[in-house]
């Protein structure tokens, strides 16, 4: 009886010895949360600013570069004139359809159909003339000058735009008036085309603001984030070279001059003892 009670109270034990071992061996459960330090919170709130900027200056050149960028540049290409001339209305044509409707001096809304559009022909004065200050009566200014052959006039290089800039009804009613004469900057390399305005620094301002600087913003930004988390630096690709043993090396660095001519005097006899057979 005494040796059945021991052989139990062996396994018992066995057994609690089994479970505590399977306890520390089982993976332990995350109750409590994971404290970060101030350094990864920097980090992390670092990373969430750059992506931020990155994006939105990104997506502001979707947005700008069609709007003000194009019309800016193509403006700047087209060569007007700094100092304006005189203009006067030849004729207005109202049309209506999308056939009839290829362009118009002033439309609101660059990305609207066209389907009625108001065609203003205007001639101007190509010589260089200085317009005097607080001038209100250009008729009989422009009585003694030449007049070009006739041009279309634009509100801008688009013939577009949105209110409250544009104001298509005060356009059409003030330039298209036959025998209206006005201030205007025809293009020296396309004297067809005609601008009731033109500002050349504020062009080139235009296209510094809305595309230089959030093309900068992104780029710096973009280039912060490759250095906060991506090893940007050029590694030298070695594995074009062979591994050679640096042993024999050491080898052939430990010889010695005595060490080679005791094994030079061990060969002599026994090429001596050997002579080929005649």
């Amino acid at each position: 009886m005494r040796s059945g009670s021991s052989e139990l109270l062996l396994e018992q034990q066995q057994q609690e010895l089994r479970l505590r071992k399977n306890r520390d061996l089982a993976p332990k459960k995350k109750n409590e949360k994971r404290v970060r330090t101030w350094g990864e919170r920097l980090r992390f709130y670092r990373t969430s600013s750059l992506v931020f900027i990155s994006v939105s200056a990104g997506a502001s050149l979707l947005f700008l570069v069609p709007l003000y960028v194009d019309p800016a540049i193509s403006t700047l290409s087209h060569d007007f004139i700094d100092n304006p001339t005189l203009c006067t209305t030849t004729r207005r044509e109202d049309l209506i359809g999308i056939f009839n409707c290829s362009w118009s001096s002033c439309r609101e809304g660059c990305t609207s159909d066209l389907y009625r559009c108001v065609h203003i022909y205007v001639t101007f004065i190509e010589q260089n003339i200085t317009i005097p200050e607080n001038m209100t009566d250009y008729a009989n200014f422009t009585a003694g000058w030449d007049q070009s052959e006739e041009a279309t006039l634009l509100v801008n290089i688009k013939g577009c735009g949105y209110p409250p800039k544009v104001s298509c009804k005060k356009f059409n009613g003030y330039y298209g008036v036959e025998g209206a004469i006005f201030p205007c900057y025809y293009s020296r390399k396309n004297k067809t085309v005609v601008l009731t305005s033109y500002n050349r620094e504020l062009q080139v301002s235009m296209i510094m603001n809305f595309f230089g600087v959030p093309f900068v913003i992104t780029l710096v930004s973009s280039i912060a984030l490759c250095i906060l988390h991506c090893d940007c630096r050029c590694k030298k690709d070695n594995s074009h070279r062979r591994n050679r043993p640096y042993s024999r090396q050491r080898r052939i660095e430990n010889l010695s001059d005595t060490s080679i001519s005791t094994r030079v005097d061990m060969l002599t006899p026994a090429i001596e003892i050997y002579k080929p057979p005649l």
